[in-house]
């Protein structure tokens, strides 16, 4: 403040009068920015700070801090690590307390190094070099400020292998003395800069190889390297190494050594004591022989013998018209059944068996054979198969598809019959069709009843409106209008009516009834769920796009009647609307049949 007055006398004393009003406010200006650099100074000798530390302000602010600093300080003052010369502490005051170092003239207070004196003037706190600029960091480190100090740590790890020292500097890890290696116990650890390597314990001697796992392998010489032995020599290998040996004179098939083993010579195996042509002739040859076959063989060079001639093979089809059968040095034809030899010994005629009677009905010739024939009704016996047997048609294995209902075999023939109740034969003689009893008027509905036809029979239905509903046609109620009450605008606003019948046993997932609004619209929430009659949990319920479907959870093995019902929610525009289906399901017997007994007929 002072040096701010003293700045802003010199602007209105007379010699500013002189000057023009702008140089007056420049040199204003100079002086303003002389006593901040010269307040940076004092401040400095204020915390303690040597005068000469570098504050990275230019050069000639740096000098005006350095000269203000050095003006402040008392020349009774010392540093906070300078002694006495005789070399004594100063010693302390009572009035000193904290971090002092000690006591200097007039009771003053001195701290030591890292520390400034407090305004109080007896005790001292930390001066935090990094805030200040103080700290000696070096580039791709940052300051982090001590009691009393500061450190300077590293802002990049050292990486993978490396540690940090207290030096700040990176540190090599031995893995293989800090025992972090991977080495297994056949291999020994060997450290490098940043990693390690795991050497095998064990050296493989001469004919050796070493595998990763520091098994030593021996090397097969004789494959690995190319021609190990000289000529005339073979090789062979061992474990670690291989030998070679002199190959040996082995004379070939046909051939033996001479006397003095120095050669191989010809054998005459046609005069050997065994008879290497048996009954046929032979000659030799130069390390073989050849024998000269009779009529019907042939000689085979391999085996060394006359074998016989098949000709039924070697000629198939030009010696026998139906069969040919090989025989020793030749062969003979024979016919298959139904025909007999003709008089050249090699030709087949035909045989005409009907002319035996062997059928028990109808007997046709045919070429090489007969065929037995059976009226209609009847089949050819499985024992002789000439013998017909009427066919108990009602029994065949697919009997029970020939009549719907009831089968009845007669000789020769069938018919079929229908239940006495709710069915009548169909035209086709075999099925049964269902009596629609609501269209023939045989019911015995009342008029108050509605007539429903099912398979084999009907049902006769009726219903009446819940209070506060309106009936609307055949099948549907709806709800009057509901003044507002709660109970009533939960009430479903339309009751319907259906009635279903399918027979037992269909598929189950199979869907039997759809439900949902009549149009659908963006935004629309569809609940669909049956709250009644599902007590055995025959029937479930899913939502599809268009509103929900009910289809058989579980498998309806026997006739049987349920009265579902099945709730719609619909919620639009944030409306929730209740429609409620009655559904009627009569189940009816899957294509009654009774089972074919012969004893019945």
């Amino acid at each position: 403040s002072v040096c701010l007055s003293v700045c802003l006398s010199v602007c209105q004393s007379e010699a500013c009068q002189s000057v023009s009003f702008l140089l007056c406010c420049i040199l204003f200006s100079v002086l303003q920015f002389c006593c901040n650099c010269c307040l940076l100074g004092k401040e400095a000798q204020a915390n303690g700070l040597p005068c000469d530390h570098d504050l990275s302000v230019g050069s000639q602010c740096s000098k005006v801090s350095r000269v203000c600093c050095m003006e402040g300080a008392p020349d009774n003052q010392t540093t906070p690590d300078e002694t006495k010369e005789n070399g004594d502490s100063p010693v302390l005051s009572d009035e000193c307390k904290g971090k002092v170092k000690g006591c200097v003239g007039n009771d003053t207070c001195a701290c030591f190094k890292g520390y400034k004196l407090k305004p109080d003037g007896s005790s001292c706190e930390d001066i935090n070099e990094c805030l200040l600029g103080a700290a000696n960091c070096r580039g791709g480190e940052r300051c982090i400020n001590t009691e009393g100090s500061f450190r300077c740590q590293r802002e990049v790890s050292c990486g993978t292998g490396y540690e940090l020292t207290d030096s700040n500097n990176c540190k090599d890890i031995d893995e293989c003395e800090t025992g972090i290696h991977n080495c297994g116990p056949e291999f020994r650890c060997q450290n490098t800069q940043g990693s390690f390597r795991c050497l095998p314990k064990v050296k493989c001697g001469p004919g050796f190889i070493q595998d990763a796992l520091g098994n030593c392998i021996d090397i097969n010489e004789c494959v690995s390297q190319t021609e190990p032995c000289h000529r005339g020599q073979v090789c062979i290998n061992t474990v670690g190494s291989y030998i070679c040996q002199r190959n040996s004179v082995n004379c070939g098939r046909g051939y033996h050594l001479n006397d003095d083993g120095t050669r191989c010579v010809d054998i005459d195996e046609c005069k050997g004591a065994e008879k290497v042509c048996e009954g046929h002739g032979c000659i030799n040859l130069l390390g073989s022989y050849r024998c000269e076959c009779e009529p019907g063989y042939i000689f085979n060079s391999i085996s060394r013998v006359c074998e016989d001639v098949n000709e039924c093979r070697h000629y198939p089809g030009r010696l026998c018209a139906h069969k040919c059968e090989n025989t020793l040095g030749s062969y003979k034809c024979s016919c298959t059944t139904g025909f007999k030899i003709a008089g050249d010994g090699r030709n087949c005629d035909d045989l005409n068996e009907c002319e035996s009677n062997p059928c028990s009905q109808e007997c046709a010739n045919v070429y090489g054979s007969y065929q037995c024939y059976c009226r209609r009704g009847y089949q050819l016996s499985d024992i002789d198969g000439m013998t017909c047997e009427d066919i108990d048609e009602c029994a065949l294995p697919t009997g029970g598809h020939i009549c719907s209902y009831r089968c009845h075999n007669t000789p020769g023939s069938f018919h079929c019959s229908c239940p006495i109740n709710g069915y009548t034969l169909a035209p086709n003689g075999r099925s049964c069709q269902d009596i629609d009893e609501c269209v023939t008027g045989t019911h015995t509905c009342t008029e108050n009843q509605s007539c429903f036809n099912i398979q084999g029979g009907f049902r006769c239905l009726s219903f009446d409106c819940p209070n506060n509903y309106r009936r609307v046609g055949e099948t549907r109620c709806e709800r009057l209008l509901c003044n507002e009450s709660v109970e009533c605008l939960a009430m479903p606003l339309r009751i319907t009516y259906y009635y279903l019948t399918f027979p037992t046993n269909i598929p189950v997932f199979t869907n039997i009834f759809r439900m949902g609004p009549s149009h659908i619209m963006a935004g629309d929430d569809i609940q669909i769920a049956i709250t009644d009659g599902n007590e055995g949990g025959f029937f479930k319920t899913e939502q599809v796009p268009t509103g929900g479907v009910m289809s058989v959870a579980k498998l309806i093995n026997r006739p049987q009647d349920f009265e579902l019902s099945l709730e719609l929610r619909l919620r639009r525009y944030g409306t929730l609307s209740t429609y409620l289906a009655k559904v009627l399901v009569f189940v009816t017997q899957d294509e009654p049949r009774v089972p074919y007994n012969p004893l019945l007929e």
